[in-house]
């Protein structure tokens, strides 16, 4: 009798597992009101190029033309460019290069920066994304791209750890890509980027450049053209700044910059003029076109 008992215990166990085995395993992995998301796509790029072998020998000799007179040994040093300070090279890196004649100094400077969302449910583009598109406004453009939650004029941090505003004001004429037209007693082509020093300078009653020693003509299309603006064919998304500061009767000096996105890399190029004689303006049109010459073929190194 006591046989017969013990087997029934044991029958109606095995049975008891049988049945919780059914639906104990969904219950245990789940809960109810969860649902599954998946992690955002990482970025294309993984790793950044090395700054200071990014721009060929050929184009720096173009880009600084003061290294030309110098002995070989020092023209080596100024083509070998100096590697920007960072925390984390594998997120940033950048170098410039800088040369000198008796007519003016031209520096150059390139900057690689590796955006990484470490939201699951942000991609590494759209993080890049929106970091560059407050750069953008942060120029006082308007991209044609961006969408309104990508530049919230808020307090970002960037993915170097800093911290920054967003401050650019958006064009109020409604017209995409460009700035409001510069006054008329300012350098067209210094597209009224100027720092206070040279509105004091201005309003002062030095001397400076006229639309005629900026451009190639005299119809005002030319100093349009050369606004700071929107370019549609470099990389993901791009735009060029051009700043011309004038500090009274020190020598002026100007920056053009090219910023784009490719992926989830974005580059920076500064390019900068600073002539010895206070009364030359550095030209525009020129030294825009050697910077998105460097731009384009830093695209062209994320391409390979």
């Amino acid at each position: 009798m006591a046989h017969v008992t013990g087997t029934a215990l044991l029958a109606a166990f095995v049975v008891g597992c049988s049945a919780d085995t059914g639906t104990g395993g969904s219950a245990a992995d789940s809960k109810p009101g969860e649902t599954s998301v998946a992690a955002a796509a990482p970025g294309k790029y993984r790793t950044l190029p090395e700054p200071c072998g990014a721009v060929a020998t050929s184009t720096l000799k173009d880009l600084l033309p003061g290294a030309a007179e110098l002995s070989e040994e020092q023209q080596q040093k100024v083509y070998e460019g100096t590697a920007a300070v960072t925390y984390n090279t594998d997120r940033r890196v950048g170098c410039n290069w800088k040369s000198e004649d008796p007519s003016s100094s031209h520096t150059l400077s390139i900057d690689f920066e590796r955006v990484v969302s470490y939201d699951p449910a942000v991609s590494d583009d759209d993080r890049a994304r929106e970091v560059y598109t407050k750069k953008e406004t942060s120029a006082g453009l308007t991209s044609p791209s961006g969408s309104p939650d990508s530049a919230d004029g808020g307090k970002d941090e960037g993915t170097d750890g800093s911290k920054g505003d967003a401050k650019g004001d958006s064009s109020k004429d409604g017209t995409k890509g460009t700035k409001p037209d510069p006054p008329a007693d300012s350098d067209p082509a210094s597209h009224a980027l100027t720092t206070p020093a040279s509105t004091s300078a201005s309003e002062g009653g030095s001397t400076g450049a006229t639309a005629d020693e900026n451009t190639d003509d005299t119809t005002g299309s030319s100093a349009d053209s050369l606004q700071p603006r929107v370019l549609d064919d470099l990389g993901d998304s791009a735009f060029l700044d051009d700043l011309l500061t004038r500090a009274g009767s020190t020598a002026q000096h100007r920056t053009v910059s090219v910023v784009f996105r490719t992926s989830n890399v974005i580059v920076t190029v500064e390019y900068t003029e600073q002539p010895a004689v206070s009364t030359v303006v550095p030209d525009s049109k020129e030294l825009q076109e050697k910077a998105q010459a460097v731009a384009r073929n830093l695209v062209d190194k994320f391409s390979e």
